[in-house]
């Protein structure tokens, strides 16, 4: 007997942005991640910038630059898909007579939320630009840090998903191919 698929809840766009010397792109880099601390936990953990695909979104990249740019007043160029994480989600309760999640997908209240991973390249950022919920309203902490983009530097700090960092730590220089000019 055949499982059958379970029902995508909600979709996310996350960017895995690399900054690198523009004269030196082959030279050492750094991940930008935010540092993410909620209120009454004394333990941070270390995110990509990203968030979810609302309806708004005309695609998955389209949701990507706009969370970027909200997060880190940010933009990247080279967007290229480098990893997909699939976990079990729950949605909270909507309003009656909604019938669709935020990304538009039919209402389920138990399935699964598709994370979307992108390598980018840093083109420009100015957090003084920063807007948007995690800026406007924040619930904890939310600090924009580098770290050496080495598996060192990627397993020093608590990144989430954990299958992010697992996957970060095992393709430093794979990720970094994916951003070779020979590759388009």
């Amino acid at each position: 007997m055949r499982t059958p698929p379970r029902p995508v809840v909600k979709r996310t766009a996350r960017a895995i942005v690399l900054e690198t010397d523009p004269k030196d792109p082959d030279g050492p880099a750094s991940l930008v991640l935010i540092r993410r601390t909620r209120p009454g936990s004394p333990h941070p953990y270390w995110i990509t910038p990203g968030g979810g695909v609302e309806r708004s979104d005309r695609t998955v990249v389209e949701a990507l630059h706009r969370e970027v740019d909200e997060e880190l007043g940010g933009k990247v160029v080279d967007v290229v898909p480098a990893f997909v994480d699939t976990i079990s989600h729950t949605l909270p309760p909507h309003p009656a007579g909604e019938s669709t999640t935020d990304d538009g997908s039919p209402l389920h209240p138990h399935g699964v939320k598709v994370q979307h991973f992108f390598v980018c390249r840093l083109a420009s950022m100015d957090l003084d630009r920063r807007h948007g919920p995690e800026v406007d309203e924040p619930n904890g902490s939310y600090e924009v840090v580098r770290i050496p983009f080495t598996r060192e530097g990627v397993t020093s700090v608590n990144v989430v998903p954990p299958a992010l960092r697992a996957y970060l730590a095992a393709n430093i220089e794979g990720v970094r191919a994916l951003l070779a000019p020979d590759l388009a």
